[in-house]
């Protein structure tokens, strides 16, 4: 059990929760989009070396999500996970062999080596040292990724919250074992773009089993935000945390939006292979809107894009009338940038083409993403997070 994980999880005072969303390179915005906000908060605090660690109790994400919230969980500043992102993009989609393409896009191995070299070099280990595990004492805050359990047919959200019912020591098969990189690249394993990864339960016992996972983006937890909330606070996850505005701060972070809007669409151009491209990604980006709305309403909304023109963005002033006729329970703050044709005009980037900068392994155009994150960056207030700082 980590003692500083625990001490941090049952400390008295406000909470502070992110949520990092699924998008592959795109995950480049939301970088740029931290490392705003990490140097706000250096500034504020008159602390140089501050990392987002530093602020944040509990990090979550899925897909690439669940890179950015592991490097910031290792300690990593954002400089660091920047340049993670840079550096070791373009071997992250490494094009797979002929044969293998029927089956996904790209090879798996080398985005293994990677996540398994810097989680380890980030947890100051020695090269050639045994693989960290989710359960490691060196990881600085609470730690959710999101994944699909294929074997089980069920998202599986898993945490290193020490009290948790599958994370006790007396199970040979913790999951406080289980190699801390193999759970991330779990967790980015696209379906068509990845293999699937198979992970190893009660390793070396009679009763070892194994269950493959797949992309946690392809269920409906691509945004993570409200599940966090319900880890956060639901009695069987034993974290327990108080509820209110004043008292639990939740921060968003996307990787771009843009509805795919087809206004010249006819019916009969809906056939089975059309349907086939276009269905899964609709379930995810409305699982997706309907989370951040969900957030939106329950929680106390500072700052967000707009959902709809009829809801509009639920933003409420901190004396201001509320959206919705119960209590709040934690103060919400949404930032993904709009990168529509209108989005990037306003963002002043009419030189982008929106499609470059809307598809999750874009690694050619990696400039493009990180200049959408860092326009959209400027956006950032700390205002946005009062009372919690």
């Amino acid at each position: 059990m980590s003692d500083a994980i625990l001490q941090r999880m049952q400390s008295a005072g406000p909470k502070k929760i992110l949520a990092c969303t699924g998008g592959g390179i795109l995950g480049l915005m939301s970088v740029e989009i931290l490392a705003k906000l990490e140097t706000e908060l250096r500034t504020k605090t008159a602390n140089p070396k501050l990392v987002l660690a530093d602020f944040f109790d509990f990090v979550c994400g899925t897909s690439t999500g669940a890179i950015i919230a592991t490097c910031i969980a290792t300690g990593m500043s954002t400089e660091k996970i920047r340049s993670f992102y840079l550096d070791s993009g373009p071997l992250m989609f490494d094009k797979a062999s002929i044969l293998n393409r029927i089956r996904y896009a790209y090879n798996d191995e080398p985005l293994a080596a990677i996540l398994r070299k810097e989680i380890n070099k980030a947890l100051s280990y020695a090269d050639g040292a045994p693989a960290a595990k989710l359960g490691d004492p060196n990881l600085r805050t609470l730690l959710m990724m999101v994944m699909r359990n294929h074997t089980t047919d069920s998202p599986w959200p898993v945490c290193n919250n020490p009290l948790a019912h599958y994370n006790g020591r007396e199970r040979i098969d913790c999951n406080l074992d289980l190699p801390l990189w193999q759970l991330v690249r779990a967790s980015t394993a696209a379906p068509t773009y990845f293999p699937p990864e198979q992970v190893t339960f009660a390793e070396g016992t009679p009763q070892e089993y194994s269950f493959v996972f797949v992309d946690g983006g392809v269920t409906t937890y691509n945004n993570p935000a409200f599940l966090a909330f319900e880890m956060a606070t639901a009695a069987p996850y034993r974290i327990n945390w108080p509820t209110g505005s004043d008292k639990l701060l939740l921060v968003s972070v996307g990787t771009g939006w843009a509805p795919r809007a087809r206004p010249g669409l006819r019916p009969d151009e809906l056939w089975l292979l059309d349907n086939a491209r276009s269905v899964p990604s609709a379930l995810m980006n409305a699982a997706s809107a309907g989370w951040d709305m969900a957030c939106r309403i329950i929680g106390e909304c500072r700052y967000g894009g707009r959902i709809n023109r009829e809801f509009g963005d639920g933003t409420v002033l901190p004396d201001g009338p509320s959206n919705w006729t119960g209590p709040k329970q934690f103060t919400y703050v949404r930032y993904d940038p709009d990168v529509t044709d209108a989005g990037l005009l306003a963002l002043g980037l009419p030189d982008i083409r929106p499609e470059t900068v809307q598809v999750m392994d874009s690694v050619e155009f990696v400039k493009d993403i990180q200049r959408v994150g860092q326009a959209f960056a400027g956006k950032v207030s700390l205002k946005h997070l009062a009372p919690f700082v």
